[in-house]
């Protein structure tokens, strides 16, 4: 006698969760140019031209301020980017990123 088969599957619960977000943060020097913050600010970043002005501005006047909220590999890649760029203009600009909590 042959067995029968059943078209019945356990289901998996699977959760899933956002990733991690980290906020990338860029810090004040006395030699990179306001100019030349602006534009990381529109290019790497994306920002419009009156929200890049307001970011240089706070990070002119704070210190460092947050540029962005994103997963670990975006962060990572244009915090590289911006840096890369900052030295090829022969700037000493400095980004970070860290957990956003």
């Amino acid at each position: 006698m042959a067995q029968e088969q059943t078209g019945i599957r356990e289901r998996q619960r699977v959760d899933l969760k956002e990733p991690a977000r980290y906020k990338v943060i860029m810090y004040n020097d006395d030699f990179t140019t306001m100019d030349f913050v602006v534009m990381v600010l529109r290019t790497i970043f994306s920002k419009s031209d009156a929200d890049a002005e307001t970011i240089m501005l706070a990070i002119h006047k704070q210190g460092q301020a947050v540029v962005g909220v994103y997963t670990l590999d975006v962060a990572k890649s244009k915090v590289l980017k911006a840096t890369k760029l900052a030295r090829d203009n022969n700037f000493p600009l400095k980004l970070s990123y860290s957990p956003e909590n």
